[in-house]
């Protein structure tokens, strides 16, 4: 035995940092498992294909959705024409409120008969429970402003198409009645209250008219009008108040002057007295003949008169000239200024007198007045009251009259189908192929996952498996040196039971495929 020593092992961790098989070998140690477990792996595929295809088939169902589009659109002619008189329903209210219309119990029932189930053999609670598969299957979108989408999934395809369409029907039969009913009890609604408001107007215009009738003095612009009286009374009272003053201060200095003035005149002769009345003749015939004729009875008479005095003047004078002349008459005259003096004094006191007349007058007439006015503005808070109830109720009816008209408009617009307009724009069509995840989609998924599972498992295996599958790990795992590699030889029995394997994972492969390829046919048979 040589002395020669052996060389010692290496660390642990290096031996550990070089473990890992590189990619060449990993795709000979991949083989060789994959040989000895290819049984294993072919039922392994086998499973997961049939697993898939059981799956496909029966856990996962085929949906079909059938889609129809409906325009919502007000009338383009009609609505400039009537706008601010007629209230069309907007398009995107209409299509906001799609979902409470289709999904509705009256909706769900006639889109049952028109699906096909069979009502008989379901409970309530079944009904129910169908009626909120379906909603669940109902999609309703707004693509955009004017248009509304129903969509509907169903594992029939007929039974997609046939409640897809069904459910644009009756969206567009329940939203022209939602709307047709809307306008009308808006109507309604309406009229009942414009005959409550009349009847509340008449009866404050009666309120009012009795108060009116009741208080003379509850008109309107009573309180302008007495205003203007008690201020024009208080003018007149004033008024007449200084001219009472002015009539008392002449009526003083006439009674003054007429105190210093003699009631009678000096006595004169005849023949003055005479030529006075000749004079006062002659002016008054002067008078007359300014207006009448010489053959007029008062210028005749003057004018006799006037020879009278003539005559009694001459007799005077020749009576005094005979020796007369120096004796005086007896008679005597009143003083004229005097005379004047009492008529102005008796004219001031009359005027005086109705001066205070008419001020009492005037008095009297400012105090009832202003009793007036008192009443007025006891009565103006009451009358302030009923007319203000009067006014507002009068406005109240006036815009519901408006507003009547208005929805009456609305009525004839929506029971003739003029204000808004719904049509069909891309209507319901038979599904031909189904949504979602297809059974071609399921087949190669697990296509994939048939041929990924062995093969991750098989690299797995050799990654952390601690057996040595390769020549190179012997020197790093133990430090020593490879000196050769042995190959395996298998035995006979050992290539029988080998081959063995490999016919029964063949056959069990082509049982998968054949499986696959009989339910593709039988598929487009029934297809």
């Amino acid at each position: 035995m040589s002395s020669t020593s052996l060389p010692a092992p290496r660390a642990p961790l290096q031996a550990r940092k070089v473990d890992a098989p590189q990619p060449d070998e990993l795709l000979v140690i991949l083989f060789k498992e994959a040989r000895k477990r290819v049984v294993a792996i072919a039922a392994t595929f086998a499973a997961v294909m049939l697993l898939t295809l059981f799956v496909g088939l029966q856990i996962i169902p085929r949906n079909y959705t059938s889609s129809i589009t409906i325009l919502a659109q007000d009338s383009d002619i009609i609505q400039p024409l009537l706008e601010g008189r007629a209230v069309p329903t907007g398009v995107s209210d209409r299509a906001g409120r799609a979902r409470q219309i289709l999904y509705s119990k009256r909706v769900l029932d006639r889109i049952i008969e028109v699906g096909g189930w069979d009502e008989q053999k379901m409970s309530a609670i079944q009904r129910d429970k169908l009626m909120e598969d379906i909603r669940n299957n109902t999609v309703i979108s707004i693509p955009r402003g004017d248009l509304v989408q129903i969509d509907y999934r169903d594992t029939d395809p007929e039974r997609a198409f046939l409640v897809a369409d069904a459910f644009g029907t009756l969206f567009i039969e329940e939203t022209l009645a939602a709307k047709a009913r809307e306008s009308r009890e808006a109507y309604e609604f309406i009229d009942k209250q414009v005959n409550e408001y009349h009847a509340k107007l008449t009866e404050a215009e009666r309120n009012l008219q009795d108060y009116r009738s009741r208080n003379a003095d509850a008109q309107p612009g009573s309180a302008a009008d007495v205003n203007a009286r008690i201020t024009s009374l208080r003018s007149q009272v004033e008024q007449a108040r200084m001219e009472l003053l002015e009539q008392q201060s002449r009526e003083a200095s006439i009674a003054a002057q007429l105190s210093g003035e003699s009631a009678v005149t000096a006595a004169h002769t005849r023949e003055n007295l005479y030529n006075t009345q000749l004079i006062e003749l002659r002016a008054e015939l002067d008078r007359l003949m300014l207006t009448y004729t010489e053959r007029h009875p008062d210028v005749v008479r003057v004018r006799h008169q006037i020879e009278d005095v003539q005559r009694a003047l001459a007799a005077e004078q020749q009576r005094r000239s005979q020796g007369g002349g120096g004796l005086q008459s007896e008679d005597a005259q009143l003083n004229p200024l005097y005379n004047e003096l009492r008529s102005q004094l008796a004219q001031a006191r009359r005027e005086a007198a109705a001066i205070r007349s008419r001020m009492g007058v005037a008095q009297s007439l400012l105090d009832q007045e202003l009793d007036r006015s008192r009443r007025i503005a006891a009565s103006e808070s009451v009358l302030a009251e009923l007319t203000r109830d009067y006014e507002v109720n009068r406005e109240i009816y006036q815009d519901l009259l408006r507003r009547r008209e208005n929805a009456r408009v609305s009525m004839g617009l929506d029971q003739e189908n003029r204000g808004l307009t719904l049509r069909v724009q891309d209507p319901a069509t038979m599904p031909l192929r189904p949504s979602g995840l297809r059974f071609m989609h399921i087949a190669a998924a697990g296509a994939v996952l048939a041929v990924g599972l062995p093969i991750g498992l098989l690299v797995l295996l050799a990654r952390f498996d601690p057996r040595v599958r390769s020549p190179r790990q012997i020197p790093q795992r133990t430090g020593y040196p490879l000196l050769t590699v042995i190959p395996a030889y298998p035995t006979p029995g050992e290539r029988r039971r080998q081959s063995f394997r490999l016919v029964l994972s063949g056959a069990m492969v082509c049982s998968v495929f054949v499986v696959y390829a009989l339910v593709f046919a039988l598929k487009v048979a029934t297809s």
